[in-house]
């Protein structure tokens, strides 16, 4: 059994989240600002149908990505490089959420099945399995709903929230969205209607956050490579980004998988950490 959440009530020790379902720890509560950010600043977010409870997971292990290891095959670094796109930061928020939102169909391009991660679309992930009458990561529910729409609006109104923007001609083509506390950035979703656009605003992403000194330069990688292992220590002074799940796109684009105690003792370092007062991306991240 998982606890049910009343009133001001502590989210528990997210080693007490179930096995199976991976990451479940506790039922209820409410999508408030407050209640939201100390959930992202212990690890744990929140993932329920329309109509369900609040359910809130901390998932382990936990998928991440090092900013200045964002991976990109030699064809979509050179899409980089051309520049037939302007990415944005902060423009159309509540669009980029409305585009996550919106169930795949042709005309949605999403980067692959899973769900509630910053590589996903409107489906659930294969982790998680959808509890009875449900929909499915094959039918066309979304998770992202109207009161989750209100609640990351009313923390993007707070500076917390914040969606990476992929224009094309003039409109919207693709984006993410995202909380950042610190120097930990927790990626909720990305959507795509135009090829590659939602994989050109997480590259700016983790380009821009590595300049911001979330992550050791590197410059950006390009076909196949072995990454080392990082120690705790290495890790405390690296930012992240949450991945929350594990998707054979996120893996192919450099996140890895870490226990979820090493990432809680990553995090509990990096939230702490002086925010980023101005979300303003450089113009020459790729030139």
């Amino acid at each position: 059994m998982i606890p049910w959440l009343t009133n001001n009530a502590p989210f528990p020790p997210v080693g007490c989240a179930l096995r199976s379902p991976n990451g479940l720890l506790a039922a209820g509560g409410d999508l408030s600002a407050a209640r939201l950010l100390e959930a992202y600043r212990h690890g744990i977010f929140p993932w329920f149908n329309p109509g369900e409870p609040i359910l809130w997971w901390s998932p382990d292990p936990r998928m991440v990505l090092i900013p200045g290891e964002f991976k990109a095959s030699r064809s979509f670094a050179k899409v980089l490089r051309n520049g037939a796109y302007e990415v944005r930061c902060d423009t159309a928020f509540e669009q980029v959420m409305r585009g996550c939102a919106a169930p795949r169909n042709r005309h949605h391009v999403g980067c692959d099945t899973a769900h509630n991660n910053i590589g996903s679309g409107s489906s659930r992930p294969a982790a998680l399995p959808a509890p009875e009458g449900s929909a499915s990561p094959c039918q066309g529910g979304t998770w992202i709903h109207e009161d989750m729409i209100a609640a990351y609006c009313e923390l993007h109104r707070m500076g917390y929230a914040h969606s990476v923007e992929t224009w094309i001609d003039g409109k919207l083509a693709g984006g993410l969205y995202g909380v950042c506390i610190g120097r930990m950035f927790y990626g909720e979703s990305m959507f795509s209607n135009a090829s590659n656009a939602s994989k050109i605003a997480l590259a700016h992403l983790a380009r821009q956050l590595e300049r911001w000194q979330f992550g050791p330069s590197t410059g950006l990688r390009t076909g196949r490579f072995d990454m080392p292992v990082l120690s705790k220590v290495e890790g405390l002074r690296t930012g992240l980004i949450d991945c929350q799940m594990n998707t054979p796109h996120l893996a192919s684009l450099g996140a890895r998988e870490i226990p979820r105690n090493e990432f809680i003792a990553r995090l509990q370092e990096l939230v702490n950490c002086a925010p980023i007062t101005h979300w303003q991306f450089d113009t020459d991240l790729f030139a």
